[in-house]
């Protein structure tokens, strides 16, 4: 087989992942959008990658054909129904499944646009005879008679429509006059609306992550590149809306031939996914010279990018990942009725419509039904994906800065941020939003103040910001982000300064100690190890600070090695007493531990706060373009207390705030 770029052909069982279905489909189950989404409130607890998650047992596809004499094999664009008929005559073939049996594979398109419209049993007949079978028209028919073949008809969707109605005649008919073969056809979901009495309808279903695993060990192992298979997993487990293509075969033979070029998946997310797109809607057909039947003719592929662009924010924006076949309708009435020659007939638009969202569904696979009238797009990632290029289209920057602190909201954010060629604008605008949420509590700004003064003296071969993002939050992986280092390095790296690496080891004990006092359980159980914190504070030479972290470790270690339980009551018991020990010590000589008292209002803002700059950090590490300007701008002022950033802006001679009302 060879498929997209591949620049040569691999043996179909180099790399075949065998393939599961279901025995009833998807948009056949009578499920609400609630129902679907497991009645949770917000996507963020949702599994990403179980958007599609069926709620049924998978079968595998070999004991599918086993069961049924007519099976008709139903998928979307690129699932693997025609890899699945391939593998089904190499394996009759070679006897390793229905061994007695003769496959015959005939791909319904050629037989429908073949000259002279022959009977199926006559083109068949036809090609034995090429390949010098004598008599191959009555040898055909004998083995058809004796029931003794497994007839795979694939792609009836490919078939246009002036030839739909002969080819459901033939099928049918064979079926009727050779009852005992074994007969599989296949076609995409929603492509043909014709029912087939005596086949069983099944549906390819989704790679799980085990296949995932499979065909990605195989690919490399064929192409001798072992070393890639453990870094595409790992890379793969940590994306989780490339994961989600992953359980598209097609996609996922995207997603290794790009990884194989250049050992990882590209920076720019936005690529990516429109490589996909792309895919789906124009190459995947024209790779196989297929043409299909123009449902609205002045719909083309850019107008569909923008349909489905603009379906994809309306639903997004409603946090509908899953959306009633009207609403779907609705918005493609709204932008056709704008088309040339659109018609003006509201009844006639809604048919048009319906035609539309089922052309869309089989022939691209974008669009999916996943239950009786209940749509949704096919990955998560493509709906995110379809909205953040409507945003970029309207360049409406204040949708973003409204939920710019909602996780559901950060992949489209990140896409924006990713898509633009210059990302001025949109970047300076965020950054303000972020600002904004504490500009008017001056017990937060004396916060930021103070966080500043302490990240003053750091040395980092990153970005000072960092420092503050620490001292601020308390957490590393923010301070990860800000200084735009591999998340796999990054703590080391923050420890290269040894007094940063000092004060996180002291609030990581005060924040453990603080919970065991209150008799809950801590990351760090009840081990600290004070080793490395009294050899850090030796090298400052000073004599009360390491006396009395000393005396500290000395309670400490009276009980560290005695049974859980009677640490337990010790901390319970002392544990208060010698956590405010620990703090005051703290504070006194490290100027770190204060005891705020934050008002839940101030804590909400300050979990705002993080959100913001970790999202702004975050699109600063995408392939968002900046102005060196600009980008020296945000990093000078990013995490600074209002004041600060007011006062640097009228050193510079430019105006405060950057983007009036973002």
């Amino acid at each position: 087989m060879r498929v997209l770029d591949m620049e040569q052909p691999i043996a179909l069982g180099t790399i075949y992942t065998q393939v599961n279905v279901l025995e009833k489909l998807t948009a056949n189950q009578r499920l609400s959008s609630s129902e679907l989404l497991g009645n949770l409130d917000e996507i963020e607890e949702f599994d990403r990658f179980c958007l599609g998650k069926v709620r049924q047992e998978k079968i595998s596809g070999l004991d599918a054909v086993t069961r049924h004499q007519a099976l008709m094999v139903l998928g979307r664009p690129g699932a693997g129904k025609t890899t699945f008929l391939k593998y089904l005559t190499i394996a009759c073939l070679d006897e390793k499944f229905l061994g007695d049996l003769v496959p015959i594979f005939v791909t319904l398109k050629e037989w429908a646009e073949f000259p002279g419209e022959p009977s199926l049993l006559s083109f068949i007949s036809q090609q034995w005879a090429k390949c010098e079978i004598a008599d191959a028209e009555s040898v055909l028919y004998q083995c058809l008679k004796n029931g003794r073949a497994l007839v795979l008809l694939d792609g009836l969707d490919e078939v246009l429509a002036a030839h739909t109605n002969r080819t459901i005649r033939e099928m049918r008919d064979w079926v009727d006059r050779f009852p005992g073969n074994h007969i599989l056809a296949t076609c995409r979901i929603a492509a043909k609306e014709y029912t087939f009495e005596r086949f069983t309808e099944v549906e390819v279903a989704d790679f799980s992550e085990e296949q995932i695993q499979e065909f990605v060990t195989d690919w490399f192992t064929h192409h001798q590149d072992l070393s890639k298979i453990e870094r595409f997993l790992v890379r793969l487990k940590n994306e989780r809306p490339i994961l989600e293509l992953a359980s598209n075969p097609l996609l996922l033979t995207l997603l290794c031939l790009v990884f194989g070029e250049s050992g990882d998946f590209p920076t720019n997310r936005a690529k990516l996914y429109e490589e996909g797109v792309d895919l789906l809607l124009k190459k995947w057909d024209g790779k196989r010279n297929i043409q299909r039947d123009q449902v609205y003719k002045n719909l083309s592929i850019n107008r569909k990018e923008d349909l489905l662009s603009q379906l994809a924010l309306a639903t997004f924006q409603e946090g509908a990942y899953f959306f009633d076949q009207r609403v779907a309708e609705d918005q493609i009435m709204d932008y056709i009725h704008n088309l040339p020659d659109a018609k003006d007939d509201p009844e006639a638009l809604r048919l048009d419509s319906e035609a539309i969202l089922r052309s869309i569904v089989a022939q691209h696979g974008l669009l999916t039904e996943r239950a009786r009238g209940v749509y949704s797009f096919s990955h998560l990632t493509f709906h995110e994906y379809f909205a953040a290029r409507e945003i970029v289209s309207s360049q409406n920057w204040q949708l973003l800065t409204q939920n710019l602190t909602k996780k559901a909201w950060r992949e489209v954010t990140l896409l924006v941020a990713g898509s633009l060629r210059r990302g001025n604008s949109l970047i300076l605008t965020l950054k303000q939003t972020a600002d904004d949420l504490l500009k008017d509590n001056q017990g937060l700004q004396d916060f930021l103040k103070w966080a500043n003064e302490k990240a003053e003296p750091i040395k980092l071969p990153n970005k000072k910001s960092a420092a503050i993002a620490f001292y601020l939050f308390q957490n590393p992986f923010i301070a990860i982000a800000i200084a735009g280092i591999d998340s796999a390095n990054g703590t080391r790296t923050l420890e290269l300064d040894y007094t940063l690496d000092l004060d996180m080891k002291l609030d990581r004990i005060l924040n453990s100690a603080t919970r065991l006092s209150a008799g809950l359980n801590s990351d760090s159980a009840f081990g600290f190890d004070f080793e490395f914190i009294l050899h850090y504070i030796n090298d400052l030479k000073c004599e009360s600070f390491f006396n009395q972290i000393t005396n500290l470790n000395n309670q400490f270690q009276e009980i560290a090695n005695c049974p859980y339980e009677k640490q337990k009551e010790w901390w319970i018991a002392q544990g208060n007493s010698w956590t405010n020990q620990l703090r005051h010590v703290m504070t006194e000589y490290r100027n770190i531990g204060h005891d705020w008292q934050f008002s839940d209002q101030q804590k909400d803002l300050l979990r705002k706060y993080h959100d913001a700059n970790l999202r702004l950090a975050e699109c600063l590490n995408t392939d968002c373009y900046l102005s060196r300007e600009v980008r020296q701008d945000i990093e000078a002022t990013m995490l600074r207390p209002i004041a600060q950033i007011e006062a640097y802006y009228a050193a510079k001679g430019k105006p405060y705030p950057p983007v009036p009302n973002p």
